[in-house]
């Protein structure tokens, strides 16, 4: 399978996976890439887009943290995403907690206003700085639980970000209120299980690095996703793995 695509290769699936929470939580951690070094393995032009929450801090649950787990202070964490190879691995920002202490583990960017997007982003960009990773990190932004305030949309591009990886899902587009129109967007459309892998022209595969949920790219689900590109390449419509800015 072939990374790039060509005016004579109009016909063709391209394809982007990505995984969601990759952090220095114990259960939510880089074990993930095992996986996808598994991936790699059997197609060596495979591209993931691992997107990191900054200072993943779980309020609630037996997966809580005491503090907000930021990077720069899990240097082992961070000498693994610099050393990801980049012809298979492209790293976007996932929020700073990803959720609103003490109330929920998600929904950080729902509900945020101009002035607090900015900051939110700005202490995102400065953690990014201090690990050592601005060269690693590109400008993607995938909101925690899908969900982001058009003033977060426009505080996200103000500082920089260039493509949002979003949700299609009514419920998140009310969030959106039509402010992603206004965006380079990349919708999801195969979030197993609950939106089965099925090939589109252009498929967004999301997966979870978090191990308690049920969309964790485990064993078994590695399993299914090399059967599924392994049966939708062919000669005549092949599957050419791409990064974001190629989906969009």
């Amino acid at each position: 399978m072939d990374g790039k695509v060509t005016g004579s290769e109009t016909m063709s699936h391209l394809v982007n996976i990505s995984i969601d929470d990759v952090s220095p939580h114990p259960m939510s951690s880089v074990k993930v890439l095992d996986r996808c070094y598994e991936l790699i393995d059997i197609f060596p032009d495979i591209k993931f887009t691992l997107f990191v929450p900054l200072a993943y801090w779980r309020q609630q649950g037996p997966t809580r943290t005491e503090q907000p787990l930021e990077i720069q202070n899990y240097p082992e964490f961070c000498e693994t995403i610099k050393n990801l190879p980049d012809d298979n691995f492209e790293i976007g920002y996932h929020g700073l907690w990803h959720g609103i202490p003490p109330f929920n583990n998600n929904d950080e960017f729902k509900d945020l206003d101009y002035s607090s997007a900015d900051l939110k982003m700005k202490d995102m960009i400065k953690i990014v700085e201090l690990a050592g990773l601005t060269d690693k990190f590109k400008p993607i932004f995938r909101p925690p639980a899908w969900r982001l305030s058009p003033d977060g949309f426009r505080a996200c591009r103000d500082n920089g970000i260039e493509i949002f990886a979003i949700s299609p899902k009514d419920y998140v587009q009310n969030v959106y209120s039509g402010e992603d129109k206004n965006h380079r967007c990349l919708y999801y459309n195969c979030n197993p299980p609950l939106d089965p892998l099925q090939m589109y022209p252009k498929t967004e595969i999301v997966y979870h690095a978090c191990e308690w949920d049920q969309n964790y790219l485990s064993v078994e689900k590695t399993k299914e996703l090399i059967e599924f590109l392994m049966e939708h390449d062919s000669g005549f419509v092949p599957t050419l793995f791409s990064f974001m800015k190629e989906m969009v």
